[in-house]
C-alpha cells in the first residue's frame, strides 16, 4: 500500500519564459560592477586598525606591565609578610628608617632583570 504523499505527485510542466533563463543565472556582486564602497572600505580599514591597536595594548599589557607591577608587588608583599613573621615568631620589630630609600629600592629591584 502507498502513503499519500507518495501518490499524489504534481510537476509543473508550464512552458518556460526568457525570465526563467535570467532568474536562473547566478547573481553579479556589486563591487564588479564598480558601486561606491568607500565609506564600508574606510569604516573596515578603521576597524581593522583598531583591532590591531588594541591587539598592541594588550601585548603591553601581558609582556610588560603585568609582570612588573607583580615583581614589584611581590617584592612589598615579600618585605611586609618578613616584618610581619619576624614579629610574630621572635618579637622583634622591623622598621624602615627611610622609607623613600626603600621604595627606590623596589623600583630598581623590580626593573632589574631576572638572571637564570
Amino acid at each position: 500500500m502507498s502513503t499519500p504523499s507518495d501518490s499524489y505527485v504534481l510537476h509543473d510542466h508550464s512552458p518556460s519564459t526568457d525570465n526563467d533563463d535570467v532568474d536562473s543565472l547566478p547573481s553579479i556582486s556589486s563591487s564588479i560592477l564598480g558601486s561606491d564602497d568607500s565609506e564600508y572600505d574606510d569604516e573596515s580599514d578603521a576597524q581593522k586598525e583598531w583591532e590591531q591597536s588594541l591587539e598592541q595594548l594588550q601585548l603591553l599589557l601581558n609582556l610588560v606591565l603585568i609582570p612588573f607591577a607583580g615583581k614589584f608587588l611581590g617584592r612589598k608583599f615579600a618585605y611586609w609578610s618578613w616584618g610581619r613573621y619576624m614579629e610574630w615568631a621572635h618579637g622583634v620589630k622591623v622598621q624602615w628608617y627611610n622609607k623613600t630609600l626603600f621604595n627606590i629600592a623596589g623600583w630598581i629591584g623590580a626593573a632589574t632583570p631576572v638572571s637564570v
